[in-house]
């Protein structure tokens, strides 16, 4: 299940989205760096990585003005009687990443607050991309055939409904500046975020504010609206987690990057539920969660491995799999126990056609192209991303309980977690506190990340 964007609230009346550039606030990239090990192992180095905050997470304003281009669920149609028009007058300015977003780096060390106070407002989620070493402008493309991403991670404090994340997205390496002239603002101020989802409630999509047909959230004018357009890409998600339930997706689309959707198009051109590796859906209860096998009561790293059919970066992608160190003991992931899907600990082509048969559900995956779509757009590169969120549509109960509400519990891929059916709803979560931390982030070949963590 992908992010869908905007999955977070605030409470400041000038906060929105933008495609030019403000003055207001000046943008400072928080360092974070990455290990990247060569793939022999033989030697190890630090990247100088740094992280920007989504555009979607911003204040727009009229260019050097104070007035809001959009507030409390609506745009000024003065300033943006259209997209185009929207984008020539509007601008994005910079992010104080502590101070308003609750985004923390220490050493090797990202922390993502949920809630964050601020004068007489809060603000709630956050989603940040990773940029490329000694540069302001451009995303870092990973190409993780043939490699493994290790991280720490702690969960600890992340209750049902809510959900610390890392994934890769088939963005534009500039944020779209190149293909979308009316984007000015590009990477360096966090724009042209994309994912499975297509989702219709950015924005900004393609250089264009999503003004036309735009219809505030009928539920709280705090969360994002709709309008007519989506942007769809492929998705990893390598984590998805609370202290409850985790899953490994895969998402893949017809196009390998960034692309404006509308209509019935933002249906069909990716697979928005993915193929899911989650253990307890799986059949294994006992494995992940507070007192289980993988305790996250406490930290414990991750490593996920991005397999091809002849071990080379040239080759192509057949399974995505992961492995866990908790307490300097190494654990396999839980092999699935649904007695007619074969007993594989990853991702596959033909662990996607079996589970999807075996849960009674729609093979999107293999339609949209499956594994190879992704190794398509992993060949071309994919940019990573943080972020901490809720589910406004379904509460996270696709990743944490059961799902769909109203199937029995006790079908196939129904329960996917232990929490409540009535658990996380998005305005019980803003009067909850969590967060998530990702650390010591290491991409290497495969078998070798776990020496340089």
């Amino acid at each position: 299940m992908p992010i869908s964007p905007l999955r977070f609230c605030t409470f400041v009346a000038t906060v929105a989205y933008a495609q030019r550039i403000g003055t207001y606030e000046p943008e400072i990239h928080p360092k974070f760096p990455i290990t990247s090990c060569a793939p022999g192992g033989a030697s190890c180095t630090t990247l100088n990585t740094s992280l920007v905050m989504d555009a979607e997470w911003r204040w727009i304003h009229k260019d050097n003005t104070y007035t809001n281009c959009y507030s409390d669920g609506s745009w000024n149609t003065t300033i943006c009687p259209d997209g185009a028009t929207c984008a020539e007058n509007c601008a994005l300015d910079g992010a104080l990443y502590q101070g308003v977003y609750g985004v923390t780096v220490k050493n090797r060390n990202l922390t993502l607050q949920w809630k964050t106070y601020f004068g007489f407002a809060q603000n709630v989620g956050s989603r940040l991309f990773v940029l490329d070493e000694g540069v302001e402008d451009r995303y870092k493309m990973w190409k993780l055939l043939n490699r493994e991403i290790a991280f720490d991670v702690d969960v600890s404090e992340l209750p049902c409904g809510m959900s610390g994340n890392l994934y890769l997205v088939g963005m534009d390496e500039d944020g779209g500046m190149e293909r979308y002239k009316r984007n000015r603002a590009g990477a360096r101020y966090g724009t042209g975020y994309c994912d499975a989802n297509c989702s219709q409630n950015l924005r900004f999509i393609s250089g264009e504010a999503n003004v036309e047909d735009w219809q505030p959230n009928p539920i709280d004018n705090l969360y994002a609206g709709k309008g007519k357009y989506g942007s769809c890409c492929p998705e990893v998600d390598i984590w998805e987690a609370n202290s409850v339930s985790n899953a490994l997706t895969a998402h893949p689309c017809f196009a390998p990057n960034q692309s404006r959707c509308w209509g019935p198009a933002c249906d069909a051109m990716c697979d928005v539920d993915g193929c899911d590796f989650n253990s307890y859906r799986l059949g294994n209860t006992s494995f992940y969660g507070p007192g289980k096998i993988i305790d996250t009561t406490k930290k414990f790293t991750v490593i996920t491995q991005f397999l091809t059919h002849n071990d080379s970066d040239t080759g192509d992608l057949v399974a995505i799999r992961r492995k866990y160190i908790q307490n300097g003991v190494n654990f396999s992931e839980t092999i699935g126990q649904i007695p007619s899907v074969d007993p594989f600990s990853g991702i596959t082509d033909s662990f996607c056609r079996q589970q999807k048969a075996a849960f009674g559900e729609q093979d999107t995956f293999t339609k949209r192209g499956g594994i190879a779509a992704i190794s398509t757009a992993m060949e071309r590169g994919m940019v990573l991303v943080f972020a901490i969120t809720e589910d406004q549509d379904r509460h996270m109960l696709w990743l944490d309980s059961n799902w769909p509400v109203d199937a029995k519990s006790t079908a196939p891929g129904v329960a996917r977690g232990s929490c409540a059916t009535d658990s996380g709803d998005p305005q019980g979560l803003l009067h909850t506190q969590g967060r998530a931390s990702f650390g010591n982030i290491v991409v290497a070949g495969i078998g070798r990340a776990e020496a340089a963590l």
